[in-house]
């Protein structure tokens, strides 16, 4: 029975590449972002939410149709989530500010500042970074980002304990701003994301990791595409 308990209570986080994770515990599984720049996603793999922080191609990737085959709600901005419903796809829309309950516990869409899009360039709504309090823990999922001063507040829904912060320039935050974003947010771990997929954003991320460790209190953990750490 204790070995049962404590693995329950493991939380089992998996990098899969770009900005793509997945949380699992308990019989659930959060997919934030699936896309995969190898693709396609496997299709033994079956979340019970999807959450999209924006339309982007690189950030909505493969939602619509796992959704369609796992039966997972999609969780995003009202505009992007009609877009999802109009292809088939379960939804859950909200905006920046709107907290949704789930049984791990809830998700809140927060700011970003980015743009969102989809295929033919048709609006879908603004975008959105992730608070998700998962069992008791709150992780946060920045999406695509610059840097911006009210992230200092998002610690006030309760301490963070991992961040997931993109840090490759050129559309988002590059290492120094992700670095001022961790000063803000003081999370326990941070896992930098969103580099390195092409050459445009190619960054030093051993050196961003160093940095965070001398400069704050945080942790970095660094993923290869597709590993999986219990954290």
């Amino acid at each position: 029975m204790a070995d049962l308990e404590k693995q329950l209570s493991i939380t089992y986080l998996k990098f899969w590449g770009h900005a793509f994770f997945s949380l699992a515990q308990n019989g659930e599984t959060l997919a934030i972002d699936p896309y995969l720049a190898q693709g396609p996603i496997p299709s033994s793999f079956r979340p019970t939410l999807i959450c999209v922080t924006h339309g982007h191609g690189d950030h909505l990737g493969e939602a619509i149709p796992l959704s369609l085959r796992s039966a997972a709600p999609i969780l995003a901005v009202s505009e992007l989530a009609r877009y999802c419903k109009a292809q088939g796809a379960d939804v859950r829309p909200a905006q920046p500010g709107g907290r949704i309950a789930f049984p791990f516990g809830w998700v809140e869409l927060v700011p970003a500042i980015h743009s969102s899009s989809g295929p033919q360039g048709e609006y879908l709504g603004v975008a959105a970074g992730l608070l998700i309090e998962w069992f008791g823990r709150v992780f946060y999922h920045a999406g695509d980002t610059a840097l911006f001063s009210d992230m200092a507040q998002f610690k006030q829904k309760g301490p963070i304990f991992a961040a997931m912060l993109p840090m490759g320039g050129l559309y988002t935050m590059g290492p120094e701003d992700a670095l001022a974003a961790v000063k803000l947010l003081e999370p326990e771990i941070v896992i930098p994301m969103h580099y390195g997929t092409f050459a445009a954003i190619e960054q030093d991320v051993h050196a961003f990791g160093q940095l965070v460790e001398k400069e704050t209190n945080s942790r970095c953990l660094i993923l290869e595409h597709g590993q999986e750490n219990s954290i």
